[in-house]
């Protein structure tokens, strides 16, 4: 309890928390849960009088107190621990393969973008694929800093690529430069100062995503 309270109480008083741990194991030691609210300033427990009383606790500490009494409890609470990580991982892939398949869906207004305003017609199929590979470059140096190509020499045993590397929040991004990059090509901008521009869009919302404990789950409300 007293672990608890200092993490978590900032009003408690730890020389009074010392001063039981020293007493403790004695005979005539004895510790009620008003003495020891009124002594510590406690909030992780209190007791009520009366009917419908007792005493209660914070659920991080009735977990501990039913740990101790019990080692089927404990090992029922490892295992439903274990699940819940279990089920987080999952849903944290899933959210990772949709929004690598939503980039991939946003590259193909990207290119479609790129065909018709970057492609003249008398280029060949080998020359597009030329196109291609510089537009997605210029993302990538908005977003990563680099070239596909400067990231596999700095990461030669790395498998996949730089867009396989990416965290969540770059992937969500991503996503957004290749949309807005799509509507600068049709207005006409030079690479340049698209480039500026994502790399300055990026910037921003990369900020906002890292001060983020989590991106937020899809379907939440």
């Amino acid at each position: 309890m007293g672990i608890w309270e200092q993490l978590y109480n900032p009003a408690f008083k730890p020389l009074e928390f010392e001063r039981f741990k020293n007493q403790a194991g004695l005979n005539s030691f004895s510790l009620s849960p008003k003495k020891w609210i009124e002594a510590t300033d406690a909030i992780g427990i209190y007791a009520k009088a009366g009917r419908g009383g007792g005493t209660f606790a914070h659920k991080d500490i009735a977990f501990e107190f039913g740990s101790w009494l019990s080692p089927e409890f404990k090992l029922y609470l490892i295992r439903e621990f274990q699940r819940l990580k279990n089920e987080e991982a999952l849903t944290t892939s899933l959210e990772w393969n949709f929004q690598r398949t939503l980039a991939k869906v946003n590259y193909r207004i990207h290119t479609d973008a790129i065909k018709e305003r970057l492609i003249p017609s008398v280029l060949n199929k080998k020359q597009s694929v030329v196109v291609y590979a510089s537009e997605a470059d210029l993302l990538n140096v908005a977003l990563f800093g680099m070239t596909a190509a400067q990231w596999r020499q700095a990461n030669p045993d790395q498998p996949g690529n730089i867009r396989d590397t990416a965290t969540l929040e770059q992937l969500v991004v991503l996503s957004n430069l290749e949309s807005i990059n799509a509507v600068l090509i049709h207005q006409g901008l030079p690479a340049p100062e698209r480039l500026l521009q994502l790399n300055g869009t990026a910037i921003t919302q990369m900020r906002s995503l890292v001060e983020m404990s989590t991106v937020k789950r899809l379907g939440n409300p």
